[in-house]
């Protein structure tokens, strides 16, 4: 067994520092949606040429720069759209800064694994550690030919790079790259088309606190009336006094809806954006704020009376309870989901999982282990070489979108989160725990074993408990160690020897010429005397 790599130590995630709501915009009149299309035609437009203008200064930009632009805007809109606007532009570009370093990153894995799997003799296996040689002379020449191709790749955005230069498609890349495949989209030249446009459209504006009803430029009033500050072209089109217009439907948020009240009587700055859903010609209006970051609780107390330890899956969550001791208890859980479908689908199945899992640990008061997962590097295809069924499984995994909705969903419940790392967690699971947990009546999986073993490392507990024994020179010919393996003691993962000879070093007395025998302590003089054995009752401890 290799050495393991060092554990980074289990922490308490902290809760969300944002909200967001969204409700739909009902009852708009057909002034209503034109008003809505030529305001989020003409901001987009501003947008669009903002952004090019920041893309194009690159690693000169500076607070001059920034207000140069916004005053340009300025004229063209108002003083409040132009600050969104440029706010967003930023956001875009950090963002896009953020993407292209990790690109970065993937492509140096990439060219790293190339690099050394070509440096080994075809044909020659690799280890659990480190992949061996391509499978055939043609294989390898193909990898040679990837390999400058990667290489190129990598000097062109590390140039990019260097020169501050990012790649921006406003509306998608995706969406950008359909055009040109409209048949397999399931998509008509018009259809693409509108939404493309509402794609770019610009139609959100930041809180202001103080400000009423928390916000200059989209008014939301507490009885739900819409109002929007039209920019200076479109002035005309005002149905109120000051350039603004309302809108004939009114809103009112379901979830959060108390709150959310409270923020807008007491003119506390709420942001808001306002979109439309081509596929079901729907408008809505989202509405967002930042609150303070909930107080944790300290990591003793998170794992006080246990925790519910969770490993994460293709196709369900495997969740098993244990208690401060780290030794399970009750039945393992498994709460399925499927991500076979379009992706409001997909999102729903996951909320419906993570709202049973929170309501089942809910219930019994306790905190949930889960482990903090990154498969950005782990799933490049020369990492994983022909295995494709396992890069589409670890690809599939909704790790990120799991991650953010477990912790938002949990902060609402009062239950506390603890991210512990990754690593062993299934190997370790499944060599300790899985077959001890194994009965007649319960089938123990490899993931409800990867579950004790996260929840266990949460706990502070070694997921092997007992160490290895001592050499000849360090104690008393290898006896066996009843002692709990400390977090820095070696080989504590290992499996322990089997080993003839007593099971503790405490003897009591006048039983010291039978220490050696395990047998002895448990025979009456009649079973010996007809050749069998009973076990006596166990002695207590003087």
């Amino acid at each position: 067994m290799g050495v393991p790599r060092e554990l980074s130590a289990p922490f308490v995630v902290l809760g969300p520092s944002g909200v967001a709501i969204r409700t739909r915009l009902k009852g708009l009149t057909a002034g209503d949606e034109e008003v809505l299309r030529l305001v989020g035609a003409y901001l987009g437009s501003l947008a669009s040429r903002d952004l090019k203008r920041r893309c194009a200064e690159g690693l000169g930009h500076s607070t001059d720069t920034w207000a140069q632009r916004k005053r340009a805007l300025t004229e063209q809109s108002s003083s409040r759209w132009a600050g969104s606007i440029t706010r967003a532009t930023h956001d875009q570009w950090a963002l896009s800064r953020r993407a292209q370093l990790a690109h970065i990153q993937g492509l140096e894995a990439g060219v790293r694994t190339i690099a050394h799997r070509l440096s080994l003799p075809v044909g020659e296996k690799g280890t659990k550690r480190a992949p061996g040689g391509y499978r055939s002379r043609q294989e390898w020449f193909a990898k040679t030919r990837r390999l400058h191709l990667l290489e190129d790749r990598l000097a062109a955005e590390r140039a990019d790079r260097d020169a501050g230069r990012v790649r921006v498609a406003r509306g998608g890349k995706r969406l950008a790259r359909n055009r040109h495949h409209l048949e397999q989209a399931q998509l008509t030249e018009d259809a693409w088309r509108q939404r493309w446009e509402a794609a770019r459209w610009f139609c959100q504006a930041d809180g202001e606190s103080g400000k009423r009803f928390g916000n200059e430029t989209i008014r939301v009033t507490p009885d739900g009336e819409v109002s929007i500050r039209l920019p200076a072209p479109l002035a005309h089109l005002a149905n109120r006094g000051h350039g603004r217009y309302v809108l004939a439907g009114t809103v009112a948020f379901r979830h959060r809806g108390e709150e959310w009240a409270d923020r807008v009587s007491a003119n506390r700055a709420v942001a808001y954006r306002i979109h439309l859903d081509t596929g079901r010609g729907r408008w809505y209006l989202t509405a967002s704020w930042t609150i303070p970051p909930a107080l944790t609780v300290p990591l003793a107390q998170a794992r006080a009376d246990g925790l519910v330890g969770v490993d994460t899956n293709a196709d369900h969550l495997a969740a098993w309870r244990l208690d401060e001791y780290g030794n399970p208890v009750g039945d393992p859980r498994r709460f399925f989901f499927d991500l076979d479908g379009p992706a409001t689908y997909r999102d729903a199945q996951v909320r419906h999982a993570l709202v049973r899992l929170l309501h089942w640990a809910k219930r019994h008061g306790l905190s949930i282990a889960i482990e903090d997962l990154d498969f950005q590097v782990e799933k490049t295809r020369e990492k994983h070489g022909r295995r494709k069924r396992f890069r589409k499984l670890i690809s599939g995994m909704p790790v990120s979108r799991l991650r953010s909705r477990l912790v938002s969903m949990a902060a609402e419940l009062g239950i506390t989160i603890v991210a512990v790392d990754p690593a062993y967690t299934s190997q370790w699971g499944a060599q300790h725990w899985q077959k001890p947990l194994t009965s007649n009546k319960r089938a123990t999986t490899r993931h409800d074993a990867a579950s004790v073993a996260i929840g266990r490392r949460a706990l502070g507990h070694p997921i092997r408990r007992r160490t290895a024994p001592p050499h000849d020179d360090r104690s008393d010919r290898r006896g066996h160690r009843t002692t709990q393996a400390g977090p820095g003691a070696r080989r504590r993962e290992e499996s322990r020897p089997r080993i003839p000879g007593p099971r503790t070093r405490s003897v009591r007395a006048g039983r010291g010429a039978n220490a050696v025998d395990q047998c002895a302590q448990h025979r009456s003089g009649h079973a010996a005397e007809h050749g069998f054995w009973q076990q006596d009752s166990l002695p207590l401890s003087p």
